[in-house]
């Protein structure tokens, strides 16, 4: 894992931000996201609809402590799980043939393809190099 504590404060503010800005886009239209996760054909509609109202703002949530620096640890933990999750559930979706947009960032959502699972990985890295740190970031 990368130590040097300019890395640690840029990936904080990249994970954090990009965890705020996604979760507040799915805040603001509920719906959209629900149907962006009902579109997976993973969750049952009346369960993808819960998880429509509270992943957001576990997103922010997330993203604001990390930002701040209070329970760093744990919201990098939470980020690297929803981080897990999102990955392995686009990889599901390609395997069965699901073509769909990943429902990421509401309505400015992209194609849920290989190259989101990348990006999501590099992003993965990036919190994990958080959660595993010894120093604190700035």
């Amino acid at each position: 894992m990368i130590g040097n504590k300019w890395v640690l404060l840029g990936s904080k503010l990249v994970v954090g931000g990009l965890f705020i800005w996604a979760g507040v886009l799915k805040i603001i239209d509920p719906l959209g996201f629900g149907q962006s996760i009902e579109n997976y054909r993973f969750f049952p509609p009346g369960l993808a609809f819960i998880i429509a109202i509270i992943l957001p703002w576990v997103e922010v949530l997330s993203g604001v402590f990390l930002i701040i620096g209070l329970f760093r640890r744990s919201s990098a933990l939470i980020i690297s799980i929803l981080l897990l999750g999102f990955i392995g559930l686009v990889v599901i979706a390609m395997l069965r043939g699901i073509d769909t947009t990943c429902g990421c960032f509401g309505s400015l959502s992209r194609k849920a393809d290989l190259s989101l699972i990348l990006m999501d990985t590099g992003m993965l890295f990036l919190a994990l190099n958080i959660f595993f740190a010894k120093r604190r970031p700035v």
